[in-house]
């Protein structure tokens, strides 16, 4: 079993999953994320990447796979982000029962889908969600991602949002497995199209609608490396730290604070060991997380308070595209990712 669709013929046999890849200006990473796609086995599967409006090469390289359908979305709507309105693209072209939604800049371990999908099948998930093993390069990668994720970890436990009970939800918008029919049920990404952090939103809906949210970390199904520079970095975590963590002003306060008693207690080493032992949740080499307790605390709170600033005052923008939450949005940023608010 394997890709049950050449060149988008619709007579191929029927795939059990769809696989969606929405792609702007991904030219330098969506060959990868494709060839790791097809050499999926044990599953019958579909691969559809939407042309996101892209200005470099991503297209070319899309259809440079002639087992992969590639398609463009409609015009985007007013107040729509770009990713859901490609994302709801792909849906209508798609044929299976199961949706994958994942990011151009992922790669995906062999076998990874027909597991991830007996994993969704055997907890009951309406939606499963991985949280990829990141792939750090540079030096501003190494310092700061380590500590954001484990940020991520403290503040959305993976056994927390796996509860139904807990109030607590969420998903990486990097690997998101839907039952189609839940999916549509909940509303679809119609229901989070004006959303710039789309995967948090649609976990959201799904836990509303009363279905079975499932989320870890799936460092044993896909890896990605997210940004490549300094400025990708800078402007990625603007676009997204603020509605990730709404008490802004705290946590930054908190996490700088943190570093400071451990660097003017470093004789005594346990504030030390303490922020670092914080930092190793987030599944980076020893030597990386060295390196981010060392110095990434500031950098992560800076990056959290520019963030607040750019959506209050509007200036939130990524590849090209400028993006403002509506006053409601601001005003409920602490419910969008807790239902116990």
């Amino acid at each position: 079993m394997g890709l049950s669709v050449t060149n988008g013929e619709l007579d191929a046999p029927f795939p059990e999953v769809s696989i969606i890849v929405p792609a702007r200006n991904e030219e330098a990473s969506l060959g990868d994320c494709l060839q790791s796609l097809l050499a999926q086995t044990g599953v019958e599967y579909e691969i559809i990447v939407v042309d996101d409006g892209s200005t470099d090469r991503t297209r070319a390289v899309a259809e440079s796979f002639g087992e992969v359908r590639v398609i463009s979305p409609k015009a985007l709507p007013p107040g729509w982000t770009g990713k859901n309105n490609a994302a709801i693209a792909g849906v209508e072209a798609a044929r299976g029962n199961w949706l994958l939604f994942t990011d151009a800049d992922t790669v995906h371990l062999p076998g990874s889908l027909a597991r991830a999908l007996a994993e969704a099948k055997r907890e009951h998930a309406d939606l499963l969600s991985y949280s990829p093993e990141q792939v750090v390069v540079t030096f501003w990668e190494r310092a700061l991602m380590p500590v954001v994720f484990a940020e991520l970890a403290s503040e959305y436990p993976p056994e927390k949002v796996r509860d139904p009970d807990s109030g607590i939800v969420a998903a990486n918008g990097q690997y998101i497995l839907v039952r189609r029919e839940a999916y549509e049920a909940a509303g679809a990404h119609v229901a989070v199209a004006h959303e710039i952090l789309e995967d948090v939103a649609l976990a959201k809906v799904f836990r509303r609608a009363g279905y079975r949210v499932y989320f870890r970390y799936g460092g044993d199904a896909v890896r990605t490396r997210m940004y490549h520079s300094w400025a990708q970095l800078r402007d990625g975590w603007t676009k997204n730290l603020h509605l990730l963590f709404p008490r802004a002003v705290r946590r930054a306060s908190r996490i700088a604070g943190w570093w400071v008693i451990a660097w003017l207690a470093l004789p005594a080493i346990f504030p030390a060991l303490a922020l670092f032992l914080r930092v190793q949740r987030a599944n980076f080499s020893r030597g990386t997380t060295l390196l981010a307790t060392a110095l990434g605390p500031p950098v992560f709170a800076y990056l959290l308070l520019r963030s607040k600033r750019a959506h209050a005052r509007g200036e939130v923008t990524w590849k090209g595209r400028a993006y403002s939450d509506p006053p409601s949005e601001l005003r409920t940023n602490a419910s969008l990712l807790r239902t116990d608010n």
